[in-house]
């Protein structure tokens, strides 16, 4: 069973959303917060997580500052955006940041639960604007380059990044240890003569490897 927690600072919301959860069988929500802070103040009391559906304008910290702090404490957990903002600076910046999906609130309570499903089953779960925003924004690049300097691998690992995976889970789907994903990332820094995970998703979605 999916463990989800909520991150959403609109109680009617936050309580609806965490309502129709507690009606479904094959997810659970175990805690639903209206800040990042509140909800790192519970951390240590709740079991593993496995999503956790994250606001963007929350007092307090922002949910795309809070993204990195979330990760630091729970590195393998997914983090969906769910918000009203469909600009490409945000989405962009939130998938840099490392979310995994991101879904606009007008999204319908079963559609949510949907998209978890499919982020289980290994997709990034967007809904239809949002996806084609990116499309549109990150599609029409001029400078595309023709001959990537990366390998087939490197470029599957690319994938990974950009759908936000850890490096364990890099490594699960690619069938090989953490090693040797850290050794291709270095690599892969070094080819793109870039220092982080963000210039390597950046460039990905601009087109450029």
């Amino acid at each position: 069973m999916t463990t989800i927690a909520i991150i959403e600072d609109d109680t009617e919301i936050r309580e609806g959303l965490q309502l129709y959860l507690r009606t479904r069988s094959d997810v659970r929500c175990t805690t639903a917060e209206g800040s990042i802070e509140s909800f790192l103040a519970c951390l240590d009391e709740l079991a593993d997580l496995d999503v956790i559906i994250m606001d963007i304008g929350l007092p307090g910290m922002s949910g795309i500052s809070g993204i990195g702090v979330v990760k630091d404490r729970l590195p393998d957990v997914d983090i969906i955006m769910f918000t009203v903002y469909d600009d490409p600076n945000r989405i962009f910046q939130a998938l840099c940041a490392g979310a995994t999906g991101y879904l606009l609130k007008t999204t319908p309570f079963p559609k949510i639960v949907e998209a978890i499903t499919n982020l289980q089953a290994g997709w990034a779960p967007m809904s239809p604007q949002i996806a084609q925003k990116i499309v549109e924004y990150y599609g029409t690049s001029s400078s595309r380059n023709a001959e990537s300097p990366l390998t087939p691998r490197d470029k599957e690992i690319v994938i990974g990044l950009v759908d936000g995976l850890s490096y364990k889970m890099i490594a699960d789907r690619l069938g090989v240890t953490i090693e040797t994903i850290r050794h291709h990332i270095k690599n892969i820094y070094r080819k793109l003569h870039v220092n982080s995970k963000a210039e390597v998703i950046t460039r990905s979605l601009r087109g450029e490897i």
